[in-house]
């Protein structure tokens, strides 16, 4: 199958996407001047080194390439702050897209950007409509379960669009009780095996979860999955990097410290694209 050739930073137009083509791209928004003033809600605000938190990205970014992931970056948003957690906006299941309606009204302007850019790319889009709302972060893909956290920023209209949108390809959507922290994927993420990983501290039921792991470290319940032995970690969990590496995942760390200032976590700062789009 064709493959889309590399992007580079500063995308703001059409993407390519030539018939059968196997989507391997990351989808990035750069961070923007004002991130310091961005959203917290669980934890106390403390202050963010803007300059710092753009060496971060960079070197996120950086990190995706080495795995031979294209970068897509949606034009930078200066005055949206939280507009760098990119996940947050959309949801993807197969060749569908699902434009969210984020459940903070200052994170709504976000979305049409993104909305363009899935679209280009070929992607099929849906939406979540008022009164719904949903956050990205509260979205957990683990093969054809759909698990979707709600809680503060994610309401039941918002979860029954979703189902309505994915059940026809094959999704089972299950909800999850959120209360603890921001999203769902503050909580617990998945491994590439399925398994889920959580910090149990932050996990409101972990009977829910049929395969679940106990990470030492709130940050080790959030990766990247980069393939089926490959995740992407951040540096300050070297319990559950060493834990990880032991069941025989080569993980690599990124230190995004000034996005988890903002409740930010590694999964928050892209969206990921694996699909074959015809």
């Amino acid at each position: 199958m064709a493959r889309v050739p590399a992007f580079q930073a500063g995308y703001a137009g059409s993407i390519p996407v030539t018939r059968s083509t196997f989507m391997t791209i990351a989808l990035v928004r750069r961070p923007s001047s004002r991130l310091a003033e961005g959203i917290v809600t669980h934890i106390s605000r403390s202050t963010v080194d803007v300059a710092l938190a753009i060496r971060q990205w960079a070197a996120y970014v950086d990190a995706l390439r080495t795995f031979d992931w294209d970068i897509a970056e949606v034009p930078l948003l200066e005055s949206a702050p939280d507009s760098v957690f990119i996940e947050d906006t959309v949801v993807m299941f197969e060749d569908v897209a699902v434009v969210t309606r984020p459940g903070d009204d200052r994170r709504k302007p976000e979305v049409a950007a993104v909305e363009t850019a899935v679209r280009d790319l070929g992607y099929r889009v849906k939406r979540i409509n008022e009164p719904g709302t949903l956050d990205g972060g509260d979205v957990l893909k683990v093969g054809s379960t759909v698990y979707v956290g709600m809680g503060g920023r994610t309401n039941q209209s918002g979860i029954d669009q979703l189902a309505t949108h994915f059940s026809p390809l094959g999704a089972h959507v299950v909800v999850v009780p959120v209360t603890k922290v921001l999203h769902l994927k503050s909580a617990v993420t998945a491994l590439p095996d399925g398994t889920i990983i959580g910090w149990n501290p932050a996990v409101d039921d972990q009977s829910i979860f049929t395969n679940y792991l106990s990470m030492p470290e709130e940050s080790g319940a959030h990766v990247v999955v980069i393939d089926e032995r490959r995740v992407l970690m951040a540096t300050d969990a070297p319990l559950s990097t060493a834990l990880l590496r032991s069941r025989g995942y080569e993980v690599t760390c990124v230190d995004i410290s000034e996005f988890q200032k903002l409740e930010g976590c590694v999964t928050c700062l892209s969206v990921r694209l694996r699909h074959t789009v015809a």
